[in-house]
């Protein structure tokens, strides 16, 4: 039995864990969920286990497996424990490598130097042993290998997975600032939607969190179109891998559409119907190009509108130039709310932003906000219960002083 880290987007891990768990529950897997920390969750199990999690994880960003962990002082302990490591049993002096560290409240000065002494260390051990050693390809290496520090304590992973996890293999256009995929997937967790449910993105851009739900819906593991590093691994024995990817069983096409978005900007809408071709969708999606405030319920009967709101320049992609950026923000969301209000009773609205006074804008009292992280950068998701008689409430209130 090995321990796996799978990291994934900072927010994420309880969704990361319940996903894990579900994916334990299949049959001949031998994974077992252990303790979520801060950026993933930990687990344990076969190497079959880490196929199993890389095909179908939709929230890790990466399986990683320990190969070592210690306490230490100096980079020379690091290098130490990175020496003393197998790693020809993994991988041969032709394969092309990576190494990265991150550290919290690590006492050493420098990342980049305590990088290299691992590196060092991994290719004096080729070079001791086979008079080679392996080059280092920081775009595109056959193999990762993850350092991480705390105050006390040094781990070492070699990656399983390759390229990340959100990396699913389809995407081939992309607006601005796309949303990673392994968080779109995770935001449809947190919403509560399940294939069956009626989903709206009314600004889809490119179109990740309708291809991540349509995928689901369809069946279609997010890893089953793309190559992983564990491939690679000198061991790897293609039998059990090819087994996991043949027991893929998709789920019959829907008769109906349950799934919609729309967007503004027409090339975004192209652009999102390339990607769900691309994802392997073979069923309609029904798309619209209409500005995001003057939509309607794209079917009769509540359901869950889940997107992640432009801001700034993109807002303004038909608006009016003249007007300042607050502005034109103000003046869109504030359209945006008198339409959610008007038009969409009983339906769950999740906006997912980095603009933490959204609900001012909307002029909706948020029924939950749950903060995430989008890399860095920290955002909110805000949901909204759109109860049926918002509207009415809002037009029974005094307007102005003549209504005094």
């Amino acid at each position: 039995m090995a321990s796996y880290f799978c990291p994934c987007p900072r927010g994420m891990e309880a969704a990361l864990a319940e996903e894990l768990g579900e994916i334990a529950q299949q049959q001949g897997a031998t994974l077992k969920v252990h303790n979520q920390v801060p950026g993933g969750v930990h687990c344990s199990g076969e190497l079959s286990d880490a196929y199993r999690v890389n095909l179908h994880s939709r929230i890790a960003s990466r399986v990683l497996m320990r190969m070592a962990h210690s306490g230490y002082k100096t980079e020379n302990d690091i290098y130490d424990l990175a020496l003393a490591q197998p790693w020809e049993d993994w991988f041969g002096v032709h394969h092309t490598i990576r190494v990265d560290v991150t550290a919290v409240k690590s006492p050493l000065r420098s990342l980049e130097f305590t990088t290299l002494k691992i590196k060092d260390a991994i290719c004096d051990r080729f070079r001791d042993q086979f008079n080679e050693r392996p080059s280092v390809n920081t775009k595109t290496p056959d193999m990762r290998i993850v350092g991480f520090l705390d105050a006390h304590t040094f781990t070492l992973y070699l990656d399983t997975s390759g390229e990340a996890l959100f990396k699913r293999g389809w995407r081939e256009e992309t607006g601005d600032a796309p949303l990673r995929e392994n968080l779109a997937a995770g935001l449809l967790r947190v919403s509560g939607w399940k294939p069956g449910m009626v989903l709206f993105d009314p600004m889809c851009g490119s179109g990740t969190i309708l291809a991540e739900a349509a995928q689901m819906v369809q069946g279609i593991p997010p890893g089953a179109s793309r190559n992983f590093a564990f491939e690679n691994f000198n061991d790897f024995k293609p039998q059990p891998w090819n087994a996991l990817k043949k027991a893929i069983k998709p789920n019959p096409l829907p008769l109906e559409p349950t799934i919609f978005g729309s967007d503004i900007s027409g090339d975004m809408v192209a652009m999102t119907r390339h990607n769900l071709r691309c994802a392997g969708v073979m069923f309609e999606v029904p798309l619209k190009q209409i500005e995001a405030q003057e939509v309607k319920p794209p079917r009769e009967g509540a359901g869950i509108m889940l997107t992640n709101p432009p801001y700034g320049e993109r807002i303004g992609v038909r608006g009016d130039s003249t007007l300042p950026e607050d502005e034109l923000s103000a003046s869109f969301y504030s359209a945006m709310g008198t339409t959610l209000k008007q038009r969409f009773a009983g339906w769950t609205v999740f906006l997912f932003t980095a603009d933490l006074g959204l609900p001012k804008l909307l002029r909706l009292k948020e029924a939950r906000k749950t903060p995430f992280f989008n890399g860095a950068l920290e955002c909110r998701l805000f949901r909204f219960d759109m109860v049926a008689g918002y509207n009415r409430r809002e037009e029974a209130k005094p307007k102005g002083p003549a209504a005094a």
